[in-house]
């Protein structure tokens, strides 16, 4: 058996080699888009793609979905796109029997956990996973959230967001803080902080998914000096507009931030993903004071949402808020340290 593992091992980093893939991605003479070679902060293009969750035996194929949806973004003018959370689980259909597994590891008894088969699997499909965003952000020159993956690291394993640049650099990272109870019985591990990542678009975070149904985690972000949130979701549940409201559009309107959502959505491993990919608002901020810039008009298809936004009409009203503009700072550091 040992020796098996170690085989497919090989193999699958042979099928996932960066050589291959580069080699790959180059065939498609990528041109690039300008779409960030002049920014305007009161115009700043965002995109967020629904991702309908297919496996794929193939991992060139899951390269080209990838490219397919970028390209379309870039059509538009986007200059930073959003992709869902767990965004490499669809490269778990390079193992053999992949669905037999699943149904066992989702199982409260079963000795064979989900953290197994990411500390085993995660970092070659990882890599190459980022690869292909690393690629598709300097061949198209934009800022590109690739969505979060299972990250084996130093024997745990993270749910971890990845941020890159026109350049094709990785920006920042983000791990997952609040976990579903379906992570912990895969055996992930929860991170521990907050990040806001400075950039030509403004100041960006990326908290995963459950974060933002916490208003501390935007409470931080905010305290920061985040502009722009986009959270990557994945929800195991069917689609129900209130449970869906308690993430990021209420956040959004607490914190005084922009909000970007993008869903991966589908049928997985007996799991029905659903979710709604949209950009979200201040009320003061939005055409019909509604808090929705843009939303997606299903909740189980692929789509991509778009939207302009205004930052420095964003810094007016953090200035000037009706209802937000006391933020106390005496009783917030006499009290919150004692609470949290």
């Amino acid at each position: 058996m040992i020796l098996k593992q170690k085989l497919f091992l090989l193999q699958l980093k042979r099928r996932t080699r960066a050589s291959l893939v580069s080699r790959h991605l180059k065939r498609k003479k990528i041109k690039l888009s300008g779409n960030c070679n002049s920014i305007d902060l009161r115009g700043v293009k965002v995109g967020a793609v629904q991702v309908e969750a297919r496996l794929y035996s193939n991992p060139l194929d899951y390269a080209d979905e990838m490219c397919r949806h970028t390209a379309r973004a870039v059509a538009e003018g986007v200059q930073l796109l959003v992709f869902p959370e767990n965004n490499s689980f669809q490269l778990l259909g390079l193992i053999p029997d992949i669905a037999a597994m699943a149904e066992k590891m989702n199982r409260d008894n079963s000795s064979v956990k989900a953290v197994h088969l990411f500390r085993f699997a995660g970092q070659a499909m990882n890599r190459m996973a980022l690869q292909v965003f690393s690629f598709l952000a300097k061949a198209h020159g934009m800022y590109i959230m690739a969505g979060s993956f299972p990250y084996p690291e130093a024997g745990v394993v993270m749910n971890r967001a990845f941020l890159y640049g026109p350049d094709g650099v990785q920006i920042g990272r983000q791990d997952k803080v609040h976990l579903m109870p379906i992570e912990h019985l895969w055996g992930l591990s929860s991170g521990c902080s907050f990040h806001v990542f400075p950039t030509s678009l403004g100041r960006l975070a990326m908290p995963v998914c459950m974060d933002a149904s916490y208003f501390e985690t935007f409470r931080i972000l905010d305290s920061q000096g985040a502009e722009i949130v986009m959270v990557p979701i994945a929800n195991a549940e069917p689609y129900n507009f209130w449970p869906a409201l308690r993430g990021l559009w209420a956040r959004v309107q607490e914190s005084t931030v922009y909000g970007i959502k993008s869903a991966l959505v589908g049928k997985l491993f007996g799991f029905t993903l659903t979710g709604k990919a949209g950009v979200f608002a201040p009320l003061e901020l939005t055409p019909e004071r509604d808090g929705v810039l843009s939303e997606a008009p299903n909740f189980d298809r692929e789509t991509l949402v778009t939207a302009v936004l205004d930052l420095e009409a964003l810094q007016r009203l953090k200035k000037n808020h009706p209802y937000l503009g006391d933020k106390n700072p005496a009783f917030v550091n006499k009290n919150f340290p004692l609470i949290y």
